[in-house]
């Protein structure tokens, strides 16, 4: 399936929420397409430097695994940007990409074919309270959120979200189709977080 690509330094995850400033060109193009038609854009992640070289090949820069895109607010900034709110949905394969005359990169990929609804269990209640405490942030109110407490995907894909974590590692947590293996990297990199503050 051939789909456009909105490359970023930062992951988006399924149900996540991101606000972007838009101001090139290929991307105003991009986005009053996808309000006219209702469409979507694929989010990927830049692997090494800050944009894609202009001569180089696009996959060389693009993390083999996205997440599809729709845009659910849009709104013209005090800087006279555009300013829009992309929420993600599902998970992709990028498996080839190339540049339109405009720079505006275009991807073959295949949709994640994985679970992605799973009941919340006991064990893993302490992630829902962190969870607790993330959303009262004024920033993730902001965000509107709508998430189903009692799936478990929903809430890893959440934190994985709003955690600082590293992209990077933001990355292997997008391409897990284990729900026990995405809830036990997270319990372990919050381990680690309240760890190196004590």
């Amino acid at each position: 399936m051939e789909q456009p690509l909105f490359p970023l330094s930062t992951v988006l995850f399924p149900y996540g929420r991101m606000h972007l400033q838009i101001f090139e060109q290929r991307y105003l193009d991009l986005v009053k397409n996808c309000m006219r038609n209702d469409s979507k854009f694929g989010v990927v992640l830049i692997r090494e430097g800050l944009e894609i070289d202009e001569k180089s090949h696009a996959k060389s820069n693009l993390s083999s695994i996205g997440t599809l895109a729709r845009i659910v607010d849009w709104d013209q900034l005090p800087n006279g940007l555009l300013g829009i709110t992309i929420q993600g949905g599902e998970r992709f394969f990028l498996l080839d990409s190339w540049k339109q005359e405009n720079g505006l990169v275009l991807g073959n990929i295949n949709i994640f074919q994985s679970d992605t609804s799973a009941p919340m269990r006991k064990e893993w209640a302490p992630l829902l309270d962190v969870f607790h405490r993330i959303k009262q942030h004024p920033h993730v109110k902001r965000m509107n959120l709508d998430i189903d407490e009692e799936d478990a995907w929903q809430v890893g894909f959440i934190l994985s979200q709003l955690l600082p974590i590293v992209e990077i590692d933001k990355h292997e947590l997008l391409g897990l189709k284990d729900i026990e293996e995405l809830m036990e990297k997270l319990e372990k990199m919050l381990s680690e977080m309240s760890g190196e503050k004590q």
